[in-house]
């Protein structure tokens, strides 16, 4: 019986008529829609169906959400296909299946989209709507276009417990931040510090590195003071006008005074931004660097031009003796680098830019409120004017652009809150040292610790309004409460202003661990003198605009989506989670903070396993972008191909640590041979190959079934084997050699006599076999091809009969005993001959339709016996004229080796065998002149070192062709030659 965990209920079965005739054609558009519909019907994926067999008998795996803004791309298509293979192999092994679906709440990316749709529908702004009322904007489109992925999810056949949908920003999730932002801020976890981000002037807010694109800059302006000609700004500034990055600029910043030792009265430093001058509090050299012994032993100060400041000169050895002039301007408050050396060496943080951009009050009046680029140009001019410009040059760098703005990123030092995650990080660390949670390819391992063991603090306050508002008020004088809710803010609000000596932190306000910032006011030594402070007043408490990243959310998605922090019977079942489907990327900003939060709050790794898959690229090798124009749409392939053959592409492409290059033509291929099983089901089922219940395999007596029947065997745990390894390319592999390779292309053909034949005891065996395995192939299949596979499978069946359960639901194939190794010899011995005949033929280039002797050299009785069994079969297939016998191969004919048999192909006026050396060593020649070019290539150092990747992979590919190519036709011309 199938029973529901949580409410107990039986689960409808599919309720379907019983299956007409296959169509000629398989139409996947057609097909792909119903068969969804019924299993939506059936409830097919709803978790809970099995409650039996105690928490081993569960799997789970939470899906890594999706932002609600998005739609389907290719990496999405990788990513669900290879979980879904998986939920479906675990559902068919019997086990009690939760694939957890949902959404992110996306902050910065929804909050963009409405903010654009109101702008185009020509309606207010967002700051003129409110907070309140544009929250409802957001809420309205979510319901109505926020479900957008998710239906492309369903195209690609994902087969999620739907009915659990959850979203970040839903009511039990919301909980569940709440709970963990106050908890982790009352254990000191979570704090506020004045520290850099980086920050997005357009959208106004911080954000996380994963938002940040890094976009190559390239210079065009170059001038030296060597070069004896002025100066020209206008020149620079027309040149900044079109890129205001990619030039590095020397200037000269004069010693405060003259050092004994030292030969000159200035140190000349170098920068990309020249606006972030204003804010220098230090010039850094390297501590060996003999150049500047003399500065460091004297303490030496320079004086900052055009502010007039005096800063220290510090020895720190982020500076590169060997880059530049080895001196480094240091600027605390905008480069994350020169925060560092700035708390190593107590340098004051100087913001000379505001939240846009632009540059603050506290800099020189002539430079206030400037664009930062407008500041940039005339900072340079400025130095110039001062005779302390030394060069400027074209440089190459990348610039951190926001990915969603465009705009440059800025290292902006503002207050925000923080997690402790050096803290948290170290069970998660533990873990995954002690084998709880491991990584599949091991390697990325390395790549988690090499982040965990560098963590730094982690920001989690943004400055949007869309996302989980930070619970944390403000009284009047601006000290903060973090609380659950404002009635809780308000009891702990009036319990610290009616005290007389207000606890300090840790002590009953929640505070968390003391940073560089402390809180607006220091606690008041008497009751605050403002109305309203009694206990039983409310104060006046301002919540905190800020909202949380959405990393902060997902990091809780293994438990939150089960119902935590209630004990929800999911929660005790599901949790941990079997395995986690994702990225390299987001190793760090999901799988990490996922590890650290479900350790904290469950005392578990939130998963066992975590499988790493890696990019799909184009058939170059090239990353996907737009702006290539090399994007590949999943929904296009599915549209035309179906969404089988798009899941078999990149299952059979999914090789552990090696990116997919996709090419269209291989999503046709695998079309093709879904094709190729439709095809064979119709043969099957026009020679009423039909299911026979309670047939039993091992009753089989011709040879030739007895051989599919173990290789089914033999295929069933191969696949089996390379889903538990996660190895998707050889399950895909056995699969699809079985299928095309064994059964489409060698059983069908084999058997034909067998269904043509009188003896209906072999006829009526051989149908029951065809029927059979056409079972186990669907069953195989289905995990990486479930439409074609659910609407064979409710098709091959007695007429006027229905399955009794889906595909998806059917018991995966366990099948042991069934391998008869002398009729599997035999058979593949079979299949080896013929297949040397053909390849012969082929390479000899005999004409098709000329049938040839073979000729078995030296056989023993047991070959004779077994060359007689199947004489038919190899004249049939090889297109063979009479089978001989002889104790050496006669002149004039090609030799073949299949096993430990040798046979001979007589050609002698059959090929004009002079003229097909010739050909032969013409193509050899031509092949290895190809060759010579490419080795050529491949070992030319420049071309190794400047050319693009898939340039150096493509010519090793045609290099390996070219070999291929020789090996094959230097094996034919042996054979013409051994043959004269």
């Amino acid at each position: 019986m199938n029973v529901s965990l949580t409410t107990g209920v039986e689960q409808p079965r599919l309720e379907t008529t019983p299956p007409q005739m296959l169509e000629k054609t398989f139409r996947p558009a057609e097909i792909e829609p119903r068969i969804n519909s019924e299993w939506d019907k059936a409830e097919a994926f709803k978790a809970g169906r099995f409650v039996s067999g105690g928490k081993n008998a569960s799997y789970s795996i939470v899906i890594p959400p999706p932002n609600v803004t998005g739609s389907l791309h290719m990496g999405h298509a990788l990513n669900n296909t290879l979980q879904d293979i998986l939920v479906r192999f675990e559902r068919m092994r019997g086990r009690d299946v939760l694939w957890q679906p949902g959404t992110d709440h996306a902050g910065i990316a929804t909050q963009m989209v409405v903010e654009r749709q109101l702008a185009a529908e020509k309606q207010p702004s967002r700051r003129e709507l409110g907070r309140e009322e544009f929250l409802k904007r957001i809420w309205a489109w979510k319901e109505e276009s926020g479900g957008t992925i998710i239906n492309q999810l369903k195209r690609l056949g994902a087969s999620c417990d739907w009915s659990r949908e959850r979203f970040t920003m839903d009511e039990g999730l919301s909980k569940a931040v709440v709970k963990v932002f106050v908890q982790l801020y009352n254990e000191g976890l979570i704090y506020k510090d004045k520290r850099l981000v980086n920050w997005d002037p357009k959208f106004q807010t911080a954000i996380s590195d994963l938002e940040v694109v890094q976009v190559e800059a390239r210079g065009k302006f170059s001038w030296s003071k060597d070069i004896g000609e002025p100066f020209d700004a206008a020149a620079l500034a027309k040149v900044l006008a079109k890129d205001p990055s990619g030039h590095m600029y020397h200037f000269r910043y004069p010693l405060a005074k003259k050092v004994p030792g030292y030969d000159k009265d200035y140190i000349v430093v170098a920068t990309t931004r020249p606006e972030t001058m204003l804010g220098d509090t230090g010039v850094a050299v390297h501590p060996e660097d003999e150049r500047y012994a003399a500065l460091i032993k004297a303490g030496a100060k320079v004086k900052l031009p055009l502010v007039g400041r005096e800063i220290p000169v510090v020895a720190d050895e982020y500076s590169d003796p060997e880059k530049g002039t080895g001196a480094v301007k240091i600027t605390p408050a905008h480069d994350f680098n020169d925060f560092e050396v700035g708390k190593r060496h107590n340098l004051s943080q100087i913001n000379v830019l505001d939240a846009y951009g632009k540059m603050v009050e506290d800099v020189p009046k002539t430079y206030r409120g400037l664009d930062r680029f407008e500041a940039r140009k005339k900072v340079v001019s400025d130095i110039d004017a001062l005779g302390l410009l030394e060069k400027i040059e074209p440089t190459s760098h990348t610039v951190p652009h926001g990915d969603r703005s465009g705009v440059v990123v800025e290292p902006w030092l503002t207050d925000q809150w923080y997690v402790n995650a050096a803290e948290l990080a170290k069970p998660a660390m533990a873990a995954v040292e002690d084998g709880k949670t491991v990584f599949v390819p091991k390697n990325w391992e390395k790549t988690y610790f090499e982040w965990m063991r560098n963590i730094q603090p982690w920001c989690i306050s943004r400055q949007l309004w869309w996302g989980h508002q930070i619970p944390a008020w403000y009284g009047p004088d601006g000290k903060y409460f973090v609380a659950a809710t404002e009635e809780e803010a308000q009891a702990l609000a009036r319990e610290y202003y009616s005290s007389p000596s207000p606890r300090g932190r840790g002590e009953g306000w929640g505070e968390g661990q003391p940073s560089s910032s402390t809180q607006a006011a220091a606690p008041h030594p008497s009751p605050l003198p403002v109305e309203g402070t009694g206990r039983g007043d409310r104060i006046t408490l301002k919540r905190d605009e800020d909202v949380l990243d959405t990393w902060f959310s997902s990091a809780l998605w293994p438990f939150s989506t089960l119902g935590w922090p209630d004990e929800t019977p999911e929660l005790g079942r599901y949790y941990p989670t079997s395995v986690l489907v994702t990225g390299f990327d987001i190793i760090f900003f999901w799988v990490a903070r996922m590890m650290m939060m479900g350790l904290h709050f469950m005392d578990e790794v939130p998963f066992r396993d975590v499988y790493i898959h890696a990019l799909v690229r184009d058939e170059k090798g090239q990353k996907m972008s737009k702006s290539k124009g090399n994007v590949m749409d999943p929904l296009v392939l599915i549209d035309e191909f179906g969404a089988d053959a798009l899941r078999f592409t990149l299952a059979a492409m999914a090789a552990q640590g090696r990116d997919i290059k996709l090419a269209k033509s291989r999503v046709e291929g695998y079309r093709n041979f879904a094709t190729k099983l439709w095809n064979a089901s119709r043969f099957a089922e026009m020679n009423e190959c039909v299911r026979q219940r309670d047939f039993d395999p091992k009753s089989a007596t011709q040879i030739f079934n007895k051989w599919i029947i173990g290789e089914a065997e033999q295929t069933a745990k191969a696949v089996t084997g390379a889903l538990e390894a996660y190895k998707f390319n050889e399950a895909a592999a056995a699969i699809y050699e079985f299928v095309w390779g064994e059964f489409c292309d060698w059983y069908l053909e084999l058997i034909k006599p067998l269904l043509a034949g009188d003896d209906e005891d072999a006829k009526a065996e051989t149908r029951a076999v065809t029927a059979w395995t056409l079972d186990q192939i669907l069953k195989m299949l289905h995990p990486f091809m479930p439409f074609i596979t659910e609407e064979l499978w409710a098709h091959m069946v007695e007429h006027g009969v229905k399955r009794d359960d889906l595909l998806a639901l059917s018991q995966w194939p366990a099948l042991d005993g069934l391998v008869e190794r002398e009729a599997v010899d035999e058979v593949n011995w079979v299949v080896s001959l013929i297949s040397e005949v053909r390849s012969v033929r082929t390479e000899m280039s005999v004409p098709a339709g000329a049938k040839v002797p073979l000729v078995v050299v030296g056989a023993d009785e047991a070959l004779r016996a077994r060359v007689h069994r199947n004489d038919e079969t190899l004249k049939r297939l090889a297109r063979l004229d009479g089978i001989d016998f002889a104790d050496v191969a006669p002149k004039g004919a090609a030799l073949i080796v299949a096993g430990e048999t040798t046979a001979a192909l007589p050609l002698v006026g059959i090929i004009d065998m002079a003229a097909e050396k010739r050909r032969l060593a013409k193509e050899i020649e031509k092949a290895d002149g190809d060759l010579k070019k490419m080795e050529a290539k491949l070992s030319n150092p420049q071309f190794m070192e400047r050319a693009k990747e898939e340039a150096i992979e493509e010519a090793k590919e045609r290099k390996a062709e070219l070999e291929a190519e020789i090996k094959r036709f230097s094996a034919a011309l042996k054979r013409l030659e051994d043959a004269a």
